[in-house]
């Protein structure tokens, strides 16, 4: 997944700019410090909130879990599954919940998330890949942001096919303002709120809320490294991206990523009914109780024994497993 960064403007730069920038002797020139310092700061900060949260009062401590909760779902139920594979659609109130809870995160544009997301898809774990986990763990965690991208990457960045979050005009409007929204929703008014309501010590609320952020990114981040390195391949074990429960207990749901780069349409990112593991579903499925959400795409049951007989590791046995009912074939 995409990451925390401390800029709203594209984060990519023109490929011959890229191109007279990087060489040997430049890597890591002004442009590549900035999220290094940054990085580095909130870190330190997030530090200090771990080794004090145990002298937070309970309810900053379940105000803190909240809004991991929220933010996660705001990642998976929505800059990935809703708008970087429109696996499902939404009325406007729940478009506004969904991308207030991206908000808190303090992440780049859904924009450029979406952007990133898609080159990685397209071209995974190969060179073209912003986040390629063949350059190792380190990489593909949180390297890939600490560096220009290669002018290839660029290039394939401004060639993706964008047209349908520039015309939203919802999704335009947070392209403009995210450096605003991420600042008030992900710090400013969260630590407010313990401040007023029940009396936290300012210092105690803000750095817990910068932990929180910083869970938050490690957590997306693991999908990119944990999850693209160790795990299994039941449906395709030529990729790199594998099934590993620990990512999706760590951000509602995003762990079952074999599965994911098989079927990417598919509104649960995952081939079982576990609500448990998969909180972002769970989310999807409760407005669609409703009416909110509707379209959730799913393959069938058939095709994804299918693939995974013809394509998979063999690690899954599917006759003892309880899959989810297609809802789309």
């Amino acid at each position: 997944m995409n990451a925390t960064v401390p800029s709203t403007s594209d984060d990519t730069r023109d490929v011959n700019k890229c191109k007279n920038k990087i060489t040997k002797k430049n890597r890591f020139n002004l442009d590549s410090l900035t999220p290094i310092i940054y990085f580095s700061t909130l870190h330190i900060i997030a530090i200090h909130g771990l080794i004090t949260i145990f002298s937070l009062k309970v309810k900053t401590i379940l105000w803190l879990l909240f809004l991991y909760e929220i933010g996660c779902i705001g990642i998976t139920a929505g800059a990935h599954r809703l708008w970087s594979h429109r696996s499902y659609k939404v009325n406007l109130p729940l478009k506004l919940i969904i991308l207030a809870f991206f908000s808190v995160n303090a992440q780049i544009s859904v924009y450029n998330w979406v952007r990133i997301h898609r080159v990685h898809h397209k071209y995974v774990d190969t060179d073209l890949d912003p986040h390629n986990s063949r350059r190792g763990f380190f990489f593909c965690h949180i390297g890939w942001l600490l560096k220009q991208l290669k002018p290839e990457v660029v290039k394939k960045l401004h060639e993706v096919n964008m047209r349908d979050i520039l015309e939203d005009p919802i999704m335009a409007f947070q392209k403009r303002h995210a450096m605003a929204l991420n600042i008030v929703l992900s710090f400013i008014l969260p630590t407010l709120v313990p401040i007023y309501f029940w009396n936290e010590a300012w210092d105690k609320s803000f750095t817990s809320q910068v932990l929180r952020v910083m869970l938050v990114t490690h957590a997306s981040f693991s999908i990119n490294s944990f999850a693209h390195i160790w795990g299994a391949k039941p449906y395709d074990k030529t990729l790199h991206a594998s099934e590993n429960m620990g990512v999706s207990l760590a951000i509602t749901g995003e762990g079952f990523h074999n599965y994911h780069h098989k079927f990417p349409w598919d509104y649960q990112a995952s081939e079982f009914n576990w609500y448990g593991w998969n909180h972002a579903a769970l989310f999807i499925d409760m407005f669609a109780k409703i009416g909110w959400a509707t379209n959730l795409k799913k393959p069938s049951r058939e095709l994804v024994k299918k693939v995974a007989a013809e394509k998979g590791d063999g690690s899954y046995k599917w006759d003892e497993v309880p899959m989810c009912d297609s809802t789309n074939d």
